[in-house]
């Protein structure tokens, strides 16, 4: 299935967020991000079900698609455009759940992860921690641009990278053959997230993407 384009991927997180999030959700939407993936595993199921379906009217006036970092029965519950699934979550499972013409999306750390996707399951696969991050600190090694390129040869799907991404990086992940990126913390906490946003969305429709 077809990505969002741009493909940036703006993954939520509540607690690191200084505003409202759905006025920080909002604000990227407004400076052209056109995917969103809620992330408050956290909550209980019915509470991120609740989220999700709480930003889907707003995600829908600008024509974005909505995830959900989790379950597949919760995304479909929810009735959103797909789910991402963690690091050896079962993906043929999901995909029974949510049928053809949802986007399902897998976290990776290692070439041997991207080598494994299936295609015919998996849109699209999320390399992280592709640098240092203050959002998740000790989550893991960083993969660098090196273990980025080797993932993007390996696997058969669009490789994004997360983790420490920021205008200075997006050139970087790009030229080590990843389509497009993910963020958190860098629009969560941003002071003014449609100026962060926006740069971000600069910076990377500046560089020509493998397809």
């Amino acid at each position: 299935m077809k990505l969002p384009d741009p493909p940036l991927l703006l993954v939520t997180d509540r607690h690191q967020a200084r505003r409202a999030l759905p006025e920080v959700v909002g604000a990227a939407l407004a400076a052209g991000c056109r995917w969103v993936s809620v992330r408050e595993k956290d909550l209980p199921e019915d509470e991120q079900v609740s989220m999700a379906r709480s930003l889907l009217a707003m995600t829908r006036r600008y024509g974005a698609r909505l995830m959900l970092h989790g379950e597949a029965a919760l995304a479909e519950l929810a009735g959103i455009d797909g789910v991402h699934l963690s690091s050896g979550s079962d993906a043929k499972a999901a995909r029974a759940v949510l049928g053809r013409d949802k986007l399902i999306g897998l976290s990776i750390h290692t070439v041997t992860e991207a080598a494994a996707i299936d295609p015919s399951l998996v849109d699209y696969a999320l390399a992280g921690p592709a640098f240092e991050t203050p959002s998740k600190p000790g989550y893991g090694p960083e993969i660098g641009r090196k273990g980025l390129a080797e993932m993007a040869r390996a696997a058969r799907v669009p490789l994004l990278a997360i983790g420490g991404i920021n205008t200075a990086r997006v050139g970087e992940v790009i030229a080590a053959g990843c389509t497009g990126v993910a963020v958190m913390g860098s629009v969560m906490r941003a002071a003014d997230p449609v100026r962060e946003t926006a740069a971000l969305l600069a910076t990377l429709k500046g560089y020509p993407r493998p397809r």
